[in-house]
């Protein structure tokens, strides 16, 4: 299997910790910003990260790939059979890949990406406007619906703890952590999830590459 994209794309990353978490492997093959690779184009004809291939089948979007590999691996389950578990499975996982990360990349975009892969300024005003008044209702939320077992759904790792921590990594990169005083099951939550070992070598990773 084969994974195109960028770590720093929480919708990789986020698809990387879960075939981790599967006991599968895959290839990364590293593809930035505009990539014209025709492989990767025929997997992801919009240029949207991640593209995906296994074997003869090739397929776009994280939601995608990972509905594809749980119906071939559905062991460990990571979405659950049971109809309100699912929903509220599915329920996190898009709000963390719309509504978080809509967020998320009004930081990231504007004091990373921007400046540091396109060599232009980024729009800090809109990145302190986000993180002032975007971010806090999105920090309660999560307070708010987090079970004292810290993790989402049942009471075990699913794919929607996967989903809503990966942007915290890149909410990180820009100097912006959970505030324990305000959010202290938000910022236990997000730190035992991006400790596990399907996060923490990324995460790693990740940090080495922008203390260069």
């Amino acid at each position: 299997m084969i994974l195109y994209g960028s770590s720093m794309s929480p919708y990789v990353r986020k698809t990387l910790a879960y075939i981790s978490e599967k006991g599968l492997t895959v290839e990364l093959k590293a593809i930035g910003l505009g990539n014209q690779d025709p492989a990767f184009r025929e997997a992801s004809p919009f240029g949207k990260m991640p593209g995906f291939r296994d074997g003869d089948f090739a397929i776009s979007d994280s939601t995608a790939i990972i509905t594809y590999l749980e119906a071939k691996h559905p062991t460990p389950a990571l979405i659950p059979a049971d109809p309100k578990s699912r929903a509220r499975t599915v329920w996190y996982e898009e709000f963390a890949d719309t509504i978080l990360v809509a967020c998320m990349g009004k930081l990231f975009f504007n004091r990373v990406v921007a400046p540091r892969f396109l060599g232009q300024p980024g729009d800090l005003v809109a990145a302190d406007k986000a993180q002032a008044e975007e971010l806090p209702p999105l920090l309660d939320y999560i307070e708010k619906v987090m079970p004292a077992s810290g993790h989402l759904v049942d009471d075990r790792l699913t794919l929607a703890d996967l989903a809503v921590a990966s942007p915290f990594v890149n909410f990180s990169h820009v100097g912006v952590e959970v505030d324990g005083a305000k959010h202290p099951k938000t910022r236990a939550f997000v730190e035992a999830i991006l400790a596990r070992p399907s996060f923490a070598p990324i995460v790693a990773q990740e940090k080495a590459f922008f203390a260069r």
